[in-house]
This record gives structure tokens, C-alpha cells and sequence, in this order.
């Protein structure tokens, strides 16, 4: 069931900015889009209470912009919220429910999930706190979704891989990131209405998971991709991952959706009520 305690994983972490450019603006919109859109009432009106007239689209990448900022945290700890480096992905213990107070204790992206699901439950958390934590959980589950975020760390996630697309000079992160994407010529908006579903098993298939079964599905793709090792990518390569990628987005607002329901939503059933129309 969807929560924010989650199993233990055999893991490095490496802190390297470049792991922060994750999904480009499109594909986090998109997981906000989706996210929004199967919200419960209840849910919705707590996050517009805090997020006013800013849209879960508009604030999912937020973490990223906030990159610019002089303040410490920004320019030398946020970083490492957005990914995680495993070893090993099938030697996994249980993990207890682990509460991360403090922002500065976040190590790696299961981290930042779990301080952030904490702060917005807890009813001591300020206003701002709060606001900072969804903001960022938005975009961390983005980012969980996205298989290079839980890629290799001798190569920075794919981003020293050089490859060609369609001839032009790249690396593995960036084609999955923002190039499968863009390549489609579609808003965030029209890409969303795309991949969109109502299938109430899908998605309960989608929500029966914790946030380190979300890393490990994208550790696991992100093998796939290494040890096809494809440098040279054109339309063959477009048309066999751009349906990974549509469904990796679909799966990160679905359960970016059931998280949020599960956190502000007491009343919303696991595995159904992600959805705003669902009885």
C-alpha cells in the first residue's frame, strides 16, 4: 500500500547537481497534471490552501528553479534530494518507518520523500513548511520516476554517456529527461490528456507500491537502457522507449495523486480513491 515508510535498499549516494535536471519542465508538468486531475475534493481543497492559485503543474518544478538561489541549501544540499545510487537492488531488508526531521538529514530522494510526507502530516508544521514540502514532494516523485534518477553513479545517471540524437550531440540522461518528450511536439496538457486513465485497476496496480518500488522499477529500466547500449538514437530507438516514458509519467502522477489522498484525505480508500470521480 501506498505510504511513506518504505523497504531498505543497498545504496550509495553521490551528490551531483546534474542529477537535479529531471524530466525537463514538460514531463514534471505532466505528473502534476495527471496528479491533479484524480485529486479528491477534500485533497484538492487542502492543497489549494496551500498552494493558493498555483496548480500542482505550475509548482513541480519549483525544485529546480530554486537551484539559482544564493542560499546554502539550495547551492549545496539540494542536490542530493533528487536521486539515489543502487548497488543492488535485490538485496533488500525491511526497512522500518523512518521519520526524517530535519531538511539538512535528507541524504538521497527516499529521504526527501519521507521528511516531506512527514512534514505535511504533521499538524505542528507551519504554513511555509508546509508549502516547501509539497512543493518538493511534487517534484520528487517526478524525479522517482524518471530511470536515470536511480541510474549508475560512475556516470552521473546517464549524463556521461554521450550518444547522438538524430545527430545531434547529447547524453543518455538528457534523451529521457526532455528529448523523448519534446520530440513529440505536444504541450504538457495535451501530452497528459494523452496518457491519462480512469481504469481503476490500473490504478490500483499503480498504488500498490511504496516510494522504493518506484527507484527500483526506474533502477531496473535503466539497466535495460545500459546494457542495450544504443548511442546512436533515431526513430527505432523513439518508438521503443517513448511508450516507457508515457508510462512512467502516467505512473508518477497516479501515485503522486494516491500519496497526496493518503496524506490530506483520511476518508480516500488505498488502491481506489485516487481517482475524483471514484465511488
Amino acid at each position: 500500500m501506498l505510504r511513506a515508510s518504505i523497504k531498505c535498499l543497498v545504496l550509495s549516494t553521490l551528490i551531483f547537481s546534474t542529477y537535479a535536471l529531471s524530466w525537463g519542465m514538460n514531463g514534471h508538468r505532466v505528473v502534476g497534471e495527471l496528479a491533479q486531475q484524480h485529486l479528491t475534493s477534500t485533497t484538492e481543497k487542502s492543497v489549494k490552501a496551500l498552494l493558493a492559485e498555483d496548480s500542482l503543474a505550475e509548482v513541480s518544478t519549483w525544485a529546480d528553479e530554486m537551484r539559482s538561489s544564493t542560499e546554502t541549501f539550495w547551492k549545496k544540499q539540494s542536490g542530493k534530494w533528487h536521486y539515489i545510487n543502487i548497488k543492488d537492488p535485490g538485496s533488500m531488508a525491511r526497512y522500518d518507518d523512518k521519520s526524517v526531521v530535519h531538511r539538512h538529514d535528507v541524504k538521497h530522494i527516499l529521504d526527501g520523500i519521507n521528511y516531506s510526507v512527514s512534514v505535511l502530516e504533521n499538524t505542528k508544521s507551519s504554513k511555509e513548511d508546509k508549502q516547501f514540502a509539497l512543493k518538493f514532494l511534487v517534484h520528487l516523485v517526478g524525479d522517482a520516476h524518471q530511470p536515470f534518477h536511480a541510474g549508475r553513479s560512475e556516470d552521473r545517471g546517464g549524463n556521461l554517456i554521450k550518444v547522438t540524437f538524430f545527430k545531434e550531440e547529447t547524453n543518455l540522461h538528457s534523451v529521457f529527461d526532455t528529448k523523448l518528450i519534446e520530440h513529440q511536439g505536444l504541450s504538457y496538457r495535451e501530452l497528459s490528456d494523452f496518457i491519462v486513465t480512469r481504469d481503476k485497476k490500473k490504478i490500483a496496480q499503480m498504488l500498490n507500491s511504496r516510494p522504493a518500488d518506484w527507484l527500483v522499477e526506474s533502477n531496473q529500466i535503466a539497466e535495460k537502457i545500459y546494457n542495450g547500449n544504443e548511442t546512436d538514437i533515431s526513430w527505432a530507438y523513439i518508438h521503443r522507449y517513448t511508450p516507457v516514458v508515457k508510462s512512467r509519467l502516467l505512473q508518477g502522477g497516479i501515485r503522486l495523486a494516491g500519496l497526496l489522498n493518503q496524506i490530506f484525505d483520511k476518508n480516500s480508500r488505498p488502491l481506489e480513491t485516487a481517482l475524483k470521480a471514484a465511488k
